[in-house]
């Protein structure tokens, strides 16, 4: 059984912040939801897919201005910085550091969608990967260096050249379908959608059914990471696919 907690999502700007707020929604005539997600917008300088525009987008004052709004208003179990791209642009140790300085800035666990990637990743066993990419190459290798910095190995990758996180949040079902499709190979073990300006949340069973094997989404890791940190041992959420529903893994190729 889960805990019931309450996750803090810090989302930069607009884009699919919905998908948190569409999902709460869900719980809130439950007797007993497993989880809350209130989120806070940050501001984002630019809406940029550069590394110049998101390591502004994820600096210290912008993230802690976000915090600081949302703690004022609740008591949250933990905060999320919910932008992939806004952490691994930092690096494997900046990562790191950042989520560290706002946990001593706030007294509150910390983590972000990248360091949740890894850990989801870890925890299912899974360390060969496919990565359908939103991004501009650029950007997307320093995703592809930050996932092998944590151990798993891509070993498909393709960036779609997307610029910005509106034009991301824009994306149509059949789109991030076929993206997913055209980067799968019998070697991967999952596939990873880094990008939390995509919305996924009521599609990723549908992905995972479509290609046979467990595929994480940022929204739905930043969800499980969030509920990890806050205390729950093995967070479980209906209808999110394999890394919430881990009695219902779909079996991996073998090493």
């Amino acid at each position: 059984m889960n805990a019931r907690v309450t996750v803090g999502i810090l989302y930069p700007g607009h884009a699919a912040e919905d998908d948190f707020s569409t999902l709460d929604s869900t719980f809130q005539d439950a007797e007993a939801p497993p989880v809350r997600l209130p989120v806070a917008i940050t501001t984002i300088g630019v809406d940029e897919h550069t590394p110049q525009a998101l390591r502004e987008t994820g600096s210290h004052p912008r993230l802690l201005a976000g915090a600081q709004r949302l703690l004022t208003q609740q008591r949250v179990d933990s905060l999320m910085w919910a932008c992939t791209s806004g952490s691994f642009v930092f690096g494997w140790q900046g990562a790191h550091s950042q989520v560290r300085r706002l946990t001593e800035a706030t007294g509150v666990p910390v983590s972000s969608t990248s360091l949740g990637f890894v850990r989801a990743l870890t925890r299912l066993g899974l360390r060969r990967v496919a990565v359908a990419a939103s991004y501009p190459a650029e950007l997307a290798e320093h995703f592809v260096g930050f996932l092998r910095a944590g151990g798993v190995e891509p070993v498909a990758f393709e960036a779609q050249g997307v610029f910005t996180a509106q034009a991301v949040s824009q994306l149509p079902r059949a789109e991030l379908f076929a993206m997913i499709r055209h980067v799968d190979v019998p070697a991967a073990q999952a596939v990873v959608v880094p990008d939390t300006a995509m919305h996924s949340l009521t599609w990723v069973e549908e992905m995972e059914q479509a290609l046979g094997k467990p595929v994480l989404t940022a929204n739905q890791v930043t969800i499980w990471e969030g509920m990890r940190i806050a205390g729950v041992a093995q967070p479980q959420l209906p209808a999110l696919g394999s890394l919430l529903n881990p009695e219902r893994l779909i079996s991996s190729s073998p090493d």
